[in-house]
């Protein structure tokens, strides 16, 4: 039987919404993209293509989620950076005013160690 043409991309649908099932009951794992393989062959989603197919598409979704995951670790890591930053710089602003220590640890957000490192290096650099 030839399937219509949209019929392949409808398919392919319900493929991408049963792996979103999955994954948020398993997670972004083999286990996961097993589990949405094999419903979908349950439900002849996709089923010959899978029967044929089935470790390309296991790597291929393995791959995927391990890009997002190194894409998602980097923005978050670049969030941090950019947070921090902007939190040593008011905490430098603050010691250069003089202002009490539990005061710039208050508004700064920054840990105790951090502010006392911090007026530390503004003691060095007087000296």
């Amino acid at each position: 039987m030839m399937a219509k043409r949209g019929d392949i991309i409808n398919q392919y649908v319900v493929f991408t919404k049963v792996c979103n099932e999955q994954v948020k009951v398993y997670g972004r794992t083999r286990k996961a993209i097993k589990e949405t393989i094999r419903i979908c062959k349950d439900r002849n989603v996709l089923r010959e293509y899978l029967e044929r197919k089935e470790q390309e598409v296991l790597d291929m979704l393995m791959e995927l989620y391990d890009q997002e995951e190194v894409m998602r670790s980097y923005v978050e890591s670049e969030r941090y950076e950019a947070e921090n930053a902007t939190k040593i710089q008011m905490a430098r602003e603050m010691i250069h005013g003089n202002e009490p220590l539990d005061k710039i640890i208050r508004y700064s957000g920054l840990s105790r160690e951090i502010v006392l490192e911090l007026q530390k290096e503004k003691l060095q650099m007087a000296t």
